[in-house]
């Protein structure tokens, strides 16, 4: 009787699989990982997970915060998407709706790779001047309302900004010239979606801020949770 040999896993299989399982790991934990903790549960050597988590970082399903812990990334739930609604096609007639009811530019904000995401955009039918925001917009996390308010929406992190935490509990932040003289801006965190996300209004209008807190407010309650 010939005996039966068992396959070795190749290289790139035995890859796959610590990659598979570092992300399930980093699924465990919403606060996130550090490289050191992800060695520790995963039982891998320091420089094998250290490049496994930059692939993770590099194709979207891993995150890095300013502390250097690890997160999911915006990849995971957009392969999700096929089990239950993404949060892009949910968002984008409740935008249209917003944007139209405060005469203002509405978009959804996500963070990816420690910045905020501009990754919908609703703009007013009327015209005149006004700011926008391009689809890919880009920026810090430290300033503008978004990047704040998106920030907002992911548990309380140790030394995170004191008006982050003021927006978690608040529901809103707003900000006046921050990111672009003159602009004026109201964003609320969109939490529950599996990533960190808001709904941010900009507008050139200093008043139309102020009307536009309820209706901002309406339309994340209308988006929910996921």
């Amino acid at each position: 009787m010939t005996p039966v040999t068992r396959a070795e896993p190749t290289d790139g299989a035995q890859t796959l699989e610590r990659g598979l399982a570092v992300l399930v790991e980093l699924s465990r934990h919403p606060d996130g990982l550090t490289t050191a903790q992800v060695v520790t549960a995963c039982g891998l050597h320091r420089s094998i997970t250290t490049r496994l988590l930059i692939s993770l970082q590099r194709t979207g399903f891993a995150v890095r915060d300013d502390a250097g812990a690890f997160r999911i990334g915006p990849a995971v739930p957009d392969l999700l998407g096929l089990a239950r609604p993404r949060l892009r096609e949910v968002a984008e007639p409740v935008l249209e709706r917003l944007a139209r009811t405060v005469d203002a530019t509405a978009s959804l904000v996500e963070i990816v790779d420690d910045y905020a995401i501009t990754t919908l955009v609703a703009e007013p039918p009327s015209d005149g001047p006004r700011f926008s925001y391009r689809l890919g917009n880009r920026d810090p996390l430290d300033r503008g309302a978004g990047g704040v308010a998106a920030l907002a929406a992911g548990p309380p992190r140790p030394g995170e900004p004191d008006r982050v935490a003021t927006a978690r509990t608040e529901g809103f932040i707003t900000t006046h010239g921050e990111l672009n003289a003159g602009a004026h801006a109201i964003a609320a965190p969109l939490p529950g979606w599996g990533g960190l996300a808001a709904i941010n209004i900009v507008t050139n209008r200093e008043a139309t801020v102020q009307h536009a807190r309820q209706p901002l407010l309406d339309a994340v309650r209308e988006i929910g949770t996921g």
